[in-house]
């Protein structure tokens, strides 16, 4: 199982996390929107991890 590395919490279901969408930026040539999101525990909101989802136009 998958535990917090902040309080211990077991992360086993998707309401055990939390995932945060940062604001997207459109910058230079290319009209891409990058989608940054944090993964945070739903327990104490500590992150976990972070990304980056897809781009287009």
């Amino acid at each position: 199982m998958v535990h917090c590395p902040e309080c211990d919490a077991e992360l086993a279901e998707k309401e055990d996390v939390e995932f945060v969408d940062m604001d997207a930026k459109m910058a230079g040539l290319f009209r891409s929107s990058k989608r940054f999101y944090v993964v945070g525990c739903a327990d104490c909101g500590a992150a976990i991890g972070s990304g980056v989802a897809g781009g287009g136009g």
